[in-house]
């Protein structure tokens, strides 16, 4: 076996060791600290901060509680001290992050938490720390080595990141946080895309290519045509659609006097449709298993209210 994959192996049984220490280590101050943020969150926002490798970690920590519905952000401590302090009101709740617990940049973060009674959740290795005395809610690391030989901070980051992590995951689960809310906070990702619903890409309006069941051929072709979705739907006195015309209804009656025709007449009936609250990706699975370009979107008395291209669903991302 090669030394490095040796070493690799190494370094991550270290860290898993770590994170069973910590999974057994979870106690009622977890509890609390879930709650906390739950609470501050009701009116405010959890601003986190830490120096360093711990500085790193908690902006991810911050990031996962922002998309996963608890506002949070995070502000550098040494920024903090030169006026980012006024970022920081007496609604929000601060968790502050430090490997040993003695990070001084920290101490301006802790004393204004304590003169203006702000929540303040510390998490780090030394139980007896300046932090760990100082915070409301105690989140104290199991001690465990280091990954490294040279004990730079690894096991440790990244037991901070999973626990940032379970705090997150802890507090969506504690307000029902969904996929759907998820994905309204990621609309450029691959998940938000596949929450899109055809609402949000449908024409709509004077958009629509409707004509009458009674309307001759001359007039179906115009709107066909104006309209540029390669069909026409067909609707009765009530409005409700009854069929559709595309391209191939057209050739198929091409031979037949198409022109001599009325719309009822050359109609597809009983065409396949979508709910507008749909998503577009069912929408495009309907379009692909019935090879068809464009489908309408029908409220709930069967009458038009939007069409959807397969161009708008594929230039949208969904797929």
């Amino acid at each position: 076996m090669s030394d490095h994959i040796r070493h690799g192996r190494a370094v991550l049984a270290q860290e898993i060791a770590g994170l069973q220490a910590l999974s057994q280590a979870l106690d009622e101050h977890f509890v609390h600290a879930v709650d906390t943020i739950a609470r501050v969150c009701d009116w405010g926002r959890m601003i986190v901060s830490g120096m360093g490798k711990s500085g790193h970690v908690g902006r991810k920590i911050a990031a996962t509680m922002a998309s996963t519905g608890t506002p949070a952000y995070f502000v550098h401590p040494a920024e903090a001290s030169h006026g980012d302090l006024g970022m920081i009101t007496q609604r929000d709740g601060v968790l502050l992050l430090s490997n040993s617990g003695e990070t001084q940049e920290l101490s301006d973060l802790i004393a204004h938490c304590k003169r203006f009674s702000i929540p303040l959740i510390g998490m780090a290795r030394k139980s007896g720390s300046m932090l760990i005395e100082a915070a409301d809610v105690a989140l104290v690391l199991p001690e465990t080595p280091e990954a490294s030989p040279t004990g730079a901070p690894t096991t440790s980051t990244t037991m901070m990141l999973a626990l940032g992590d379970a705090l997150a995951v802890a507090l969506l689960e504690k307000r029902g946080f969904t996929r759907e809310d998820f994905a309204t906070f990621h609309p450029g990702g691959k998940l938000g895309k596949a929450f899109i619903r055809v609402q949000g890409l449908m024409h709509a309006g004077n958009e629509l290519p409707l004509v009458a069941e009674n309307a001759p051929m001359r007039e179906v072709l115009l709107a066909m045509t104006a309209r540029r979705f390669g069909c026409a739907g067909v609707v009765d006195k009530a409005g409700k659609l009854i069929g559709v015309i595309t391209d191939g209804d057209l050739r198929r009656h091409m031979e037949s006097g198409l022109l001599d025709k009325a719309a009822g007449a050359v109609m597809t009936r009983s065409p396949k449709t979508i709910r507008p609250s749909a998503l577009a990706a069912e929408a495009l699975g309907i379009m692909n298993s019935k090879s068809i370009t464009a489908l309408f979107a029908l409220d709930d008395e069967g009458r038009p209210v939007g069409i959807l291209h397969i161009h708008d669903v594929l230039r949208a991302g969904v797929a």
